[in-house]
């Protein structure tokens, strides 16, 4: 997403139930959050599991503002052809 800001936007997180409790799931939560931090974007999370992570680890990621946070979740519908 480019605006209102550059951002990496997490929309769903699976794990195979054969695979859960393996910290896979933080695993894959922590990663946006390494990249932007590589790349100097922000993140977005609109599923809910990396949300939840991220309030989880506030010293570790930087909060996204809600006005990020509405813009992401009206960029599926107004891209349509890339989901």
């Amino acid at each position: 997403m480019d605006a209102p800001e550059r951002a990496l936007v997490p929309v769903h997180t699976v794990v195979e139930p054969a695979h859960e409790g393996r910290g896979i799931a933080g695993s894959l939560a922590r990663e946006p959050y390494a990249l932007a931090a590589r790349e100097d974007v922000a993140v977005a999370p609109l599923c809910p599991y990396v949300a939840q992570w991220a309030e989880r680890h506030p010293g570790q990621v930087p909060a996204a503002g809600p006005e990020l946070i509405r813009a992401a979740k009206q960029w599926p519908a107004a891209h349509p052809g890339r989901f």
